[in-house]
This record gives C-alpha cells, structure tokens and sequence, in this order.
C-alpha cells in the first residue's frame, strides 16, 4: 500500500467506527430504553418527537431509528478524526462523549418534543445516557486512535524500506 491508501484506509476506518459505534450504542440504548433504565432512546429523538403513529412508540420506531442513528454516528466520528486524532489516552475520549451527550441533551433537546429538559429527567436517565455517550466517545476515540497509530508505524516501515 502507498501512503496515500494508507491514509485513505485510515480514514475510511475512522468513519466505519463511527457508524459501527452508533449501532452497538444505539441498540444498548433501545434495550435500556425497554427495560426503563432510561426514559428516552434515540428513537425520541429521531422518530417519536415528529410522528406520533402508534409503530413510533414500539420495537419499530427503535428499529427504523437505529439506521438513522448509525447515519448520524458518522458524523461526530468524522469531528473527531479532524480535531482530536492525535489525542492519547481514555480522557480524551471520555470528554468527546461527554461533549456530545451535551449537545444532544442541553443544546438540541428544545426541537425534539419526546425529550424532556435534563432537569425534568430521572437520574437514572442521565446516568444511563451519559454512559452511553461516554462508551460512544470510547469506541470511536480508541479506534480511531489505534488505526494513526498502525497507520504511521505502517508509513514509517514502508520509508525505511524504501531508504
């Protein structure tokens, strides 16, 4: 491979984790969602708060919700490769999600109706949820930082061999 598919790879990698890290965490959010760890899944956010059909409120609403949501993980997955790639450790990683779980829940939450405010929540909500967002910012964090780090031990053989 050369540098330039190397890199591509690499980014390409990036993106999946986000998508990757959107299904794994949404579909643990539905379930603590039917098991009322939570009082709010991503299906409130993405179906529920614009249809009020009575499939919105089941297993179909999350079920339909989750493609979405996966779409959407691609995005924050792509933040992260941009500005915080080179970043070293959990913490990083662990504020990325928290981040997150703060533009969702404080920022965004006014268009979305099947959301209440943060402080009208169950703290077993929050809870679950900030754990959620923070297990996200992990998953897309560490992978994303794993693959610079194979990407330029792979670059640095590759110019060595070439020397």
């Amino acid at each position: 491979m050369n540098q330039r598919q190397l890199k591509r790879s690499f980014f390409n990698k990036s993106i999946i984790s986000g998508f990757a890290g959107a299904l794994i965490w949404g579909g643990v959010g539905s379930l603590s969602y039917f098991f009322s760890f939570t009082e709010v899944s991503h299906a409130s956010f993405l179906i529920r708060s614009f249809i009020s059909d009575a499939w919105a409120q089941g297993v179909i609403g999350e079920l339909v919700s989750l493609p979405i949501l996966s779409i959407i993980g691609i995005i924050p997955a792509f933040i992260y490769y941009l500005f915080f790639k080179k970043a070293k450790g959990m913490l990083p990683s662990i504020l990325f999600g928290v981040a997150l779980w703060a533009i969702v829940f404080l920022l965004l939450q006014p268009l979305f109706q099947q959301v209440p405010a943060v402080t009208n929540m169950k703290v077993e909500t929050i809870v679950t949820t900030l754990a959620h967002f923070i297990l996200y910012g992990v998953f897309v964090g560490y992978t994303i930082s794993y693959e610079r780090t194979e990407t330029m031990i792979a670059l640095s053989k590759k110019s060595h061999n070439e020397t």
